[in-house]
């Protein structure tokens, strides 16, 4: 990759100046990560009784190996894709390093609120390998803007097939103002990225409104979105399709696995809905305080799913859905990032 990488960015790396301070294990933590490892079993037995878990227990095992096969994909999809992005700069990077780094990273993103964890722990593992903290923040960027283009693009697809096509989806009319609204927050959030620089510079009134550390917050934000999309589309062209390629592929791949389970517990939804239900759902769970969204994911799909079948039938699949899409990033990583904090501690 030969994109440039400037040492000004947005990100700030402070972070990871002082790596014990990283690693402490905070006791808050641990209890909002354990609320969030209970929150689906706890919304199960309070949504679907015995008959859900009695669902999950009959759940087929070849299909349950065919998720988890998925999820193991996604994941090298990641690490190709970092590799992709490092481009030979951070060492020999191997598919089994890359691997470990995005495992760890990953996990450290599903055990934080807010997956706060993730970015940090992704930049520490990268200055480990001598990559410095600057080139690893236009990095995660860049990462960040591939999932945000694919997004952008899923979501214009979506929102042309429910207004213009003949797409007959569960409550039809709040599905078609969701999309349209979030159609129009994204093109209202590109403008205002497009013409951020102009808008600080003359426009400081619109944000008056906002006390000072909440706007210095949104602020950083927006400039972070919109250097990412900015590194992104500036990639030479054969390096971003292969990384838009790649993207799109884990993102199908990954927002697959709902439909599986919901076969699984003996359910029909046509795969396009639940691709739908995920990509709200999700939104919708940024507003949770626990780690990977902990409740509002389980409550959004599900509800959605009632539509199309039994309360006890959608309660399973949701229930599923999260043990391979949540629990199993947490299981696989949690080994990993021990194993490198454990690491980087005797260092220090």
């Amino acid at each position: 990759m030969s994109t440039s990488v400037d040492s000004n960015s947005p990100m700030p790396v402070s972070s990871v100046a002082k790596p014990q301070r990283l690693l402490r294990f905070r006791p808050l933590h641990g209890v909002l990560l354990l609320a969030a490892l209970v929150a689906p079993l706890v919304l199960t037995s309070l949504a679907g009784g015995s008959k859900a878990f009695e669902h999950v227990a009959q759940f087929p095992i070849s299909l349950l190996v065919l998720m988890i096969a998925m999820a193991a994909l996604c994941w090298n999809l990641n690490a190709a894709r970092l590799r992709l992005m490092l481009n030979g700069r951070a060492g020999q990077l191997g598919q089994r390093g890359a691997l470990g780094i995005e495992l760890a990273a990953k996990c450290a993103l599903c055990a934080t609120p807010g997956g706060s964890g993730g970015p940090a722990t992704l930049l520490l593992l990268l200055a480990q390998r001598g990559f410095s903290p600057s080139k690893g923040t236009a990095v995660f960027l860049i990462d960040q803007g591939c999932d945000l283009l694919f997004f952008l693009l899923m979501l214009s697809g979506l929102v042309a097939m429910s207004v213009f096509g003949d797409a007959q989806w569960p409550h039809q009319g709040l599905v078609q103002l969701s999309l349209l609204g979030l159609a129009l927050l994204a093109v209202g959030v590109s403008l205002m990225m497009g013409y951020l620089p102009k808008l600080l510079r003359t426009q400081r009134q619109w944000l008056a409104w906002i006390r000072p550390s909440r706007r210095r917050w949104l602020v950083r934000r927006l400039l972070r979105c919109r250097h990412a999309l900015r590194m992104t589309l500036a990639l030479p062209k054969a390096t971003l399709a292969a990384m838009l390629a790649l993207t799109t592929l884990h993102w199908l791949l990954r927002y697959s696995l709902l439909y599986l389970a919901v076969i699984g517990i003996g359910g029909h939804a046509d795969w396009l809905w639940t691709f739908l239900t995920q990509m709200l759902a999700m939104a919708a769970s940024q507003f949770s305080f626990l780690p990977g969204g902990a409740g509002a994911a389980e409550v959004g799909v599900g509800s959605l799913l009632l539509p199309l079948m039994g309360r006890e039938q959608a309660v399973a699949a949701v229930l599923v859905w999260r043990l391979i899409s949540y629990h199993l990033y947490l299981a696989a990583g949690a080994p990993l990032l021990l194993l490198y904090s454990a690491r980087l501690l005797r260092q220090r």
